[in-house]
């Protein structure tokens, strides 16, 4: 399949054509091309492919992404440099987009002063676990930008009403941020995490980096999950998921500096499981670098690591990929700019790769 740019405003997808219909709007696709694979190089060729330019939501980084009902959707973000979007540093709008050019405002940001009541709507958030279950979207915890950690759920079909689906409960897993959010045989699981002592004012304000798994059917009832040895040294700062030939995989992360652990960890290592019980290592440093808030994802039957944050780096650009955790490959000359924390799609036969802490509204 080819995602070109033509002469004209149109993108051709094998489909119908994607109409180019927001001037300034900056899209994106990666997409495979149509080259021969010949038996001497089968590792398939890829390409970015700007679409449009300037889109018409505020930047932002840690912006839940999700496929749900033909449409890419956006999810709350942070950017505390904006007041006047992000008044409190992260907010709860969504955005929907069926073509990645024309973008709709389904949810305005309600997420303005402390008088948001919570229980009537998701607190705004970024770097939260975000899936698709049951035929709804789902949010899983959030992060700690509001002096607490979010221990909420909630979920939609529509990303305009949202229901609180543990009203009146508390999550088991405790006081934890950064986690990694997937499905994995039929219930929605969370990996890792920590908690955030700088950010946090509640009373339980250790320091605890996570190592184990939480997992559940309902969202309400969570049952944990011990990984036996050997198994991934705690960590989180996974955007996006990889679920792939049914097992679940962790591909690099790290933790975040607390007041008692001053230095942050970074990891390149890749491992993989079919039950979050029994953890196979595929290598323990990968071709890439070591990152954090990096985004994952499966796309034309491979799995893929994309930009990041690497101490002495800072923001990453580069895109790699591969279809067993052993053999990676990059993606020359991705021509966005390096950012960590973006908004990853796999949507109409195509990766999606949309802004990040680049602060700047583009969607690749």
């Amino acid at each position: 399949m080819t995602y070109r740019i033509s002469d004209v405003p149109t993108v051709v997808t094998g489909r119908s054509p994607i109409r180019w219909g927001v001037i300034g709007l900056l899209v994106t696709l990666l997409s495979s091309l149509d080259s021969a694979t010949s038996a001497a190089e089968p590792v398939p060729t890829y390409r970015w492919e700007p679409v449009t330019l300037k889109a018409p939501f505020a930047a932002r980084d840690g912006a839940g992404a999700l496929v749900y009902k033909k449409r890419m959707w956006l999810l709350g973000g942070w950017n505390p440099g904006d007041k006047v979007h992000f008044p409190l540093i992260c907010n709860n709008e969504v955005w929907s987009s069926q073509d990645g050019l024309d973008w709709k405002l389904d949810k305005p940001n309600t997420f303005l002063d402390r008088k948001f009541d919570t229980s009537s709507d998701w607190e705004g958030r970024h770097t939260a676990g975000y899936v698709v279950f049951r035929d709804k979207m789902w949010i899983i915890g959030g992060d700690v930008n509001q002096g607490h950690y979010q221990h909420d759920v909630w979920n939609s079909t529509d990303g305009r009403t949202w229901v609180h689906v543990n009203k009146g409960r508390d999550m088991p897993w405790g006081p934890r941020a950064l986690h990694y959010t997937f499905v994995l045989n039929g219930k929605i699981w969370i990996l890792g995490g920590q908690t955030m002592p700088a950010f946090s004012k509640t009373p339980d304000n250790k320091e605890r980096f996570y190592r184990d798994c939480w997992n559940t059917t309902d969202g309400v009832r969570w049952t944990r999950v011990r990984p036996r040895e050997p198994a991934w040294t705690p960590r989180g700062m996974i955007g996006g998921n990889v679920v792939f030939k049914n097992r679940v995989w962790v591909l690099g992360g790290g933790t975040y500096d607390t007041p008692t652990t001053k230095t942050r960890k970074f990891y390149d290592d890749v491992w993989s499981s079919a039950d979050g019980v029994r953890w196979k290592r595929h290598v323990e440093h990968a071709a890439w670098e070591p990152r954090q808030y990096h985004d994952v994802a499966v796309y034309d039957g491979r799995m893929w690591v994309m930009e990041g944050y690497t101490k002495g780096v800072g923001n990453r650009k580069d895109v790699w990929h591969s279809d067993n955790g052993v053999d990676w490959h990059e993606v020359p000359k991705t021509p966005w700019k390096p950012r960590h924390a973006a908004s990853v799609f796999v949507f109409k036969n195509a990766l999606w790769m949309v802004m990040g802490n680049n602060m700047e509204p583009d969607v690749w």
